[in-house]
């Protein structure tokens, strides 16, 4: 197949990760000829693209595709996209993200290309957005729900969210789980010992770990709160923070006050290639994000066989399971939080329960080329069904 993937941005994310595997896979398993289509991969998270990326990939950048609204700026984005797929006339077009989902898909649909498919990572609409905001971006969504063939959610929950803001009917989504390379977490505790050395973690710390972008609705703040409630019962516990962005100075505020600094340490901005290594430094994970479609964290953390904490948002029950795999708290509440972390701090062989029996749960899950497999079959049926 000749398959063309938009994204408004390749950062360091999730989101992105998912988006190259997939693009990859389809070249090495399929033989598909695959353009990926980009924006300017701007900001502190650095550019995925730049980590890796496939010889036979074919990427296209598109100045004018930017994150931010700007009507006029994303009109010459949709003009851009528009004559990039009328040059590549592709049997498939798969969008990702709000911004290029939304133009992506309606330059697709003008150009009547044959299978449209847009996947969600998360839903552009929460109730943490302003209502003007929200209606609007719900607004766009289902206008543009109204000119693909088929939406993908990375969580059950995704489509639960989607169908109750009346994007489209259940039946218009599929959920398929946003693949990684499951064997580099699986593998991830070889590095155990000599990564605990270099951040300078003695055999006793118990280490609670989070990976997120330091950025608004992450929670990194419920984190730090729960941290003086938890470190005041058990100084052994230390937080290992995976990643950077703009709140950096804010959180670092939030600790020196707290005068926690010889308990919170921050690895600054790390490729994907190294995450493994920095889990396996763990002994839990803690989620405490208000807004994320199914954190790959959380499955992260699980593969490595580490239990996880999990604010109960969007699709995080659907791998952290109380009891089974992890704990499940309400968001924002502080005080469960610091219970459910010294819980599992003061109860290693819990801790060895929870993350194997998470290992194997999302064994069966994530694996990258099983995610592929599934995308492909899709694209196929919709081709088939014109």
């Amino acid at each position: 197949m000749k398959v063309v993937h938009i994204i408004t941005r390749m950062i360091v994310g999730g989101a992105q990760e998912n988006t190259l595997l997939n693009c990859i896979d389809l070249i090495d398993q399929y033989g598909d000829e695959v353009t990926l289509i980009t924006g300017l991969s701007e900001g502190p998270e650095g550019q995925l693209l730049q980590r890796f990326t496939h010889p036979q990939l074919n990427i296209i950048e598109a100045p004018a595709l930017t994150r931010n609204i700007k009507p006029w700026q994303d009109w010459k984005a949709y003009r851009q996209l528009k004559k990039i797929l009328h040059k590549i006339n592709p049997e498939v077009v798969h969008t990702h993200s709000a911004k290029a989902g939304i133009l992506g898909r309606l330059a697709a649909w003008k150009l009547k290309v044959p299978a449209i498919i847009h996947t969600v990572h998360g839903a552009p609409f929460h109730p943490y957005q302003n209502s003007l905001s929200r209606n609007l971006f719900a607004f766009c969504e289902r206008y543009a729900a109204k000119r693909c063939h088929r939406m993908l959610c990375v969580a059950d929950a995704m489509t639960d969210r989607m169908v109750e803001g009346r994007v489209a009917p259940r039946e218009h989504f599929t959920t398929v789980y946003s693949g990684m390379k499951i064997e580099d977490y699986l593998q991830a505790n070889r590095h155990r010992e000599q990564v605990r050395k270099e951040l300078g973690f003695s055999d006793d710390d118990i280490v609670v770990g989070k990976i997120a972008r330091l950025f608004n609705l992450k929670g990194h703040n419920y984190l730090v709160e729960a941290a003086g409630n938890v470190i005041a019962k058990n100084s052994r516990i230390h937080f290992l923070l995976v990643g950077d962005g703009s709140l950096r100075e804010e959180i670092e505020s939030q600790i020196e006050a707290g005068r926690l600094n010889n308990h919170f340490h921050f690895t600054g901005l790390v490729p994907p290639t190294d995450v493994p290594k920095y889990i396996a430094a763990m002994d839990i994970l803690a989620h405490t994000s208000l807004r994320e479609g199914l954190a790959r964290a959380l499955p992260q953390a699980l593969l490595a066989g580490k239990p996880v904490i999990s604010f109960d948002i969007d699709g995080a029950r659907e791998v952290c399971i109380t009891d089974i795999t992890g704990i499940l708290t309400a968001p924002k509440d502080v005080s469960a939080l610091s219970d459910a972390l010294i819980c599992l701090a003061e109860n290693p062989d819990l801790r060895q329960r929870l993350g194997a029996a998470g290992s194997v749960k999302c064994q069966e899950m994530y694996s990258h080329q099983l995610m592929t497999d599934r995308i492909r079959s899709i694209y196929q049926e919709v081709l088939d069904n014109q």
